[in-house]
């Protein structure tokens, strides 16, 4: 995470780095378009992982769901639920870092603790309604 007067392409290898320090077993990193050009050599040279960009299809003309960026969506989605996180109250990004490492905890924790598939809360299906 970089602060929002940084380019992501200038700021994109602090992300790999902390990967290759933090997790030594990832061995490849997915990135946007947006971090095609020189990200990808340096990260092979220099960290010695793989990383691969993800884009999408030539032929695509209208919204279409990739796999690998649906992931990052619906994290992100996730987070969002946390009151802390719906708004950019953070002024420095190590504190907004601590505020989403927060916020993952709990979405984890309550994974685990729930022991059993999801189940959600909501109307019932119209055939299930009784009718007035």
């Amino acid at each position: 995470m970089v602060a929002a007067n940084v380019q992501d392409r200038d700021g994109a290898k602090r992300s790999p780095l902390w990967t290759r320090l933090d997790h030594p077993s990832v061995t490849k990193i997915w990135a946007d378009q947006g971090f095609a050009d020189r990200l990808v050599d340096w990260t092979a040279t220099i960290l010695g992982r793989e990383l691969e960009i993800v884009r999408k299809p030539p032929d695509q003309r209208d919204f279409q769901v990739q796999p690998k960026r649906w992931a990052v969506e619906r994290t992100f989605s996730r987070m969002n639920a946390h009151r802390r996180l719906a708004r950019d109250h953070e002024t420095s990004p190590p504190r907004s870092e601590t505020m989403i490492r927060w916020a993952m905890i709990g979405i984890m924790v309550r994974r685990l603790a729930r022991g059993r598939p999801v189940t959600r809360q909501g109307p019932w299906p119209l055939s299930c309604v009784p009718s007035p």
